[in-house]
C-alpha cells in the first residue's frame, strides 16, 4: 500500500499544474518545451551535467546542507550517470545560468520526487514564492513519517532555543504553535513563545503576507495553531526565521502523516 502511494504521488507530482511565481518578477513555474537529454554527471551540490553541455538544477528541490545526506543524495542521482532523460524547463535559469528543470527517466523514475521520497532532499520553493509542484510535499511527509534521511530525528521544536540556535545559518523544518501573531506595516510576525522567550520567531513581508492572505491564512486563523514552517534560520536576540509564501503549513492532528496507523493517516485522502 505505501510502495504503491508513492508511486501514485510521483505520477501526480510530475503532473501538477505550475503556479505562478515571482521569483524575478517572471512566471517561475512556467514550464518549457520537453527535451530528450542524456545525464553525464552530478556536482556535490546536485547540479546536474547534461551530455549536450548544458548545465541543470532541480526545480522544487532543495539539497540537503549535512555532508552525509548530500552524499547519499549525489549518489541517488549518479546511480543514473548515462540514462536518458527528459527534460522539462521552468522559468527563467538561476543566478548562475544554470536551468531549473523537472527531469524524469522512463516513465515513473522522477528524479527531484524520488529524492524527497527517499528524504534526501526538501521539498522546498528555493527563492521562489511559490512552490511549483505542491504535491511533493505528500512525498515528503511520507518520508517524514518513515523516518527517512533528512527526517531520522525529530523535526525542531519552535520552542527548543537551544537546538535552533545550534542549526542558524541552515535550512531548517521546524514546528510549533504560534502564540501571537503581530501584524504591522512592513511585516508580520509569528511567535512561538512569550515576550522574552528563547523562541522562534517568524516574519513575513508585506507583500509576501498578502499571498499568505491569498491562501486563506490570517492572523486570527494562524494564532493558537500548530504549524509547519521552513526556511533559513538566523540568531538575533532570538532565533528567528523569514517564510515565504508557502512556507506556512497548519498541522491538524488528523491530517499529520505521523498521526496515523502505519503513518499514512490523512496521505489517502
Amino acid at each position: 500500500m505505501a510502495t504503491a502511494f508513492v508511486m501514485a504521488a510521483l505520477v501526480m507530482a510530475l503532473a501538477a499544474p505550475a503556479r505562478a511565481a515571482g521569483r524575478t518578477g517572471t512566471a517561475a513555474c512556467l514550464a518549457g518545451p520537453a527535451r530528450l537529454e542524456v545525464l553525464d554527471g552530478v556536482g556535490p551540490r546536485g547540479e546536474i551535467r547534461l551530455a549536450s553541455g548544458a548545465r541543470v538544477v532541480l526545480d522544487s528541490l532543495r539539497w540537503p546542507e549535512a555532508s552525509d545526506l548530500a552524499g547519499e543524495a549525489q549518489a541517488w542521482l549518479d546511480a543514473r550517470r548515462g540514462a536518458r532523460l527528459t527534460v522539462i524547463p521552468r522559468g527563467e535559469p538561476d543566478r548562475w545560468g544554470r536551468e531549473r528543470a523537472d527531469i524524469q527517466v522512463g516513465d515513473n523514475d522522477d528524479l527531484a520526487g524520488g529524492l524527497i521520497a527517499a528524504g534526501l532532499a526538501f521539498a522546498d520553493a528555493n527563492e521562489a514564492d511559490l512552490l511549483c509542484r505542491p504535491a511533493l510535499r505528500l512525498l515528503e511527509a511520507s518520508a517524514r513519517a518513515r523516518g527517512l534521511g533528512l527526517w531520522r530525528g525529530p523535526v525542531l521544536s519552535a520552542t527548543d532555543g537551544a537546538a535552533l540556535r545550534i542549526a542558524s545559518g541552515r535550512f531548517a523544518v521546524v514546528e510549533g504553535r504560534v502564540r501571537h501573531v503581530g501584524e504591522r506595516g512592513a511585516r508580520t510576525y509569528l511567535d512561538f513563545g512569550a515576550r522574552g522567550a528563547d523562541a522562534l520567531t517568524v516574519t513575513v513581508s508585506k507583500r509576501t503576507w498578502r499571498m499568505v492572505r491569498a491562501r486563506g491564512l490570517s492572523a486570527a486563523s494562524l494564532e493558537g495553531q500548530s504549524v509547519r514552517v521552513r526556511g533559513v534560520l538566523e540568531v538575533w536576540r532570538a532565533p528567528i526565521l523569514e517564510a515565504a509564501a508557502d512556507a506556512i503549513e497548519v498541522l491538524n492532528e488528523a491530517d499529520r502523516p505521523e498521526a496515523g496507523p502505519e503513518g499514512e493517516r490523512g496521505l489517502r485522502r
